[in-house]
């Protein structure tokens, strides 16, 4: 755990939680209103939230060698998450125009 100042990881964890949080919100939000493109936005979250809870996790193991693979999940799911989170955004601006 000291590979990272405490408030470095203060930042860290409250991210992870307030991602979490943005995740269940929206798909609240689009459960109560019947919007399938709001719950498909919380589902292209999770890739970004296993990233930072994989960088999370080298970090607390003081960036391990042998938890170097951690480093290649982190970059995979970011890049996964880039991409879906990209599509979620152009499928939620498909049905704003369907419906404007």
């Amino acid at each position: 755990m000291h590979a990272l100042s405490l408030g470095t990881w203060w930042i860290h964890v409250a991210s992870v939680f307030e991602w979490l949080l943005a995740m269940v919100l929206i798909a609240q939000h689009g459960s109560k209103r019947s919007q399938t493109s709001m719950i498909w936005l919380s589902a292209a979250m999770i890739p970004a939230l296993i990233s930072a809870m994989a960088a999370c996790t080298w970090h607390l193991y003081d960036n391990t060698e042998s938890l170097r693979w951690l480093v290649t999940l982190q970059a995979s799911t970011t890049l996964l998450g880039n991409v879906t989170l990209a599509i979620a955004a152009w499928n939620l601006q498909r049905d704003a125009m369907v419906k404007g």
